[in-house]
C-alpha cells in the first residue's frame, strides 16, 4: 500500500506541474520550450537531408564509393552525441553562438546523417536495373533518370530514413540543455540536478509526446509521398537496418 501511495502521489505531483499556469507562459514555458525543440530538431534534420541524402543519391546513382561512405557514416554513430556536444561545448565561437544552438546543431547533423544516407544509398541501388536502362534507352539523360525514375522509386527508402533520423533526434535534442540552449530538455536535465523527480518525468514526457507525433506525421507523410504500387511491396517505417542484404551494389 505504500508503494501505490507513493505512485498515485507521484502521478497526482506531475499532473499538478502540468496544470500549473507558471509552466506554459513566459520564455520557459511549456509552449515556448516545444517550439525551440521543433525548431532545432527542423534544422538539423534539414541540414542531415541536405549533406546525407544529397551524398546517398550521388552514390547510389554512381553505384561507387557507396559501402564506403555509408559504412563511414554508420561508424559515426559510435560516437554518443553527448560527447560531440561537451566538445563543442568547449570551443567558445562554437559553444556561444546562438545561445548553444550551432552546438546542439553540428551534434545532432552528425546523429541525423547516418540513417538518410544509408536509406538514400539502399533506396536507390534497389532501384531494377532494368527500369534505368529502359529510361535511358528513351533517351533521358543521368540527371533526369535520377529525378523522374530513380528518386521516385527510392522515396519509401529515403523517407524511412527520414522518419528515423527525427525521431532519434527529436528524443537527443534534450541534451541540448547542456549547452545552455532552452528547450524541452530544460526541464529535464533540471529535475534531474536537483533530484526534482517530478519536473525531470514532466519534460520526459513531453519529449515522448513531441517523438510519437512527429513519428505518426512523417508515417502519414512517408505512405502518401510513396508511389501507389510500392505501397504494399514496402512497408511504412521500413529502413536500411531492417534490410542488410540491400546493401550489396546492385
Amino acid at each position: 500500500m505504500e508503494i501505490w501511495d507513493h505512485f498515485r502521489h507521484f502521478v497526482a505531483s506531475v499532473a499538478d506541474w502540468f496544470t500549473t499556469s507558471a509552466h506554459w507562459t513566459g520564455s520557459g514555458g511549456i509552449p515556448e520550450l516545444l517550439w525551440r525543440q521543433a525548431e532545432l530538431s527542423l534544422a538539423v534534420v534539414i541540414g542531415a537531408v541536405v549533406v546525407g541524402g544529397g551524398i546517398g543519391l550521388v552514390l547510389g546513382h554512381t553505384g561507387r564509393g557507396g559501402l564506403v561512405a555509408v559504412n563511414a557514416a554508420n561508424a559515426a554513430r559510435a560516437v554518443p552525441s553527448l560527447a560531440l556536444l561537451t566538445l563543442f561545448a568547449i570551443v567558445p565561437w562554437i559553444s556561444l553562438k546562438w545561445g548553444g544552438f550551432l552546438a546542439a546543431f553540428l551534434a545532432l547533423v552528425v546523429l541525423a546523417i547516418p540513417p538518410i544516407l544509408t536509406n538514400t544509398y539502399v533506396g536507390m541501388r534497389e532501384v531494377d536495373a532494368e527500369v534505368r536502362d529502359a529510361a535511358k534507352a528513351m533517351g533521358l539523360t543521368g540527371g533526369q533518370v535520377l529525378r523522374t525514375v530513380e528518386l521516385p522509386l527510392a522515396t519509401p527508402f529515403l523517407m524511412a530514413g527520414i522518419r528515423t533520423a527525427s525521431i532519434e533526434v527529436v528524443a537527443t535534442s534534450t541534451l541540448a540543455a547542456y549547452v545552455s540552449y532552452t528547450d524541452l530538455g530544460t526541464p529535464v536535465i533540471s529535475g534531474l540536478n536537483t533530484n526534482n523527480t517530478v519536473e525531470a518525468f514532466a519534460g520526459a514526457i513531453l519529449v515522448a509526446l513531441l517523438a510519437a507525433f512527429v513519428a505518426l506525421g512523417l508515417g502519414i507523410l512517408q505512405r502518401v509521398m510513396t508511389p501507389e504500387p510500392l505501397r504494399r511491396k514496402v512497408p511504412a517505417g521500413l529502413g536500411a537496418s531492417t534490410r542488410p542484404e540491400a546493401m550489396a551494389p546492385a
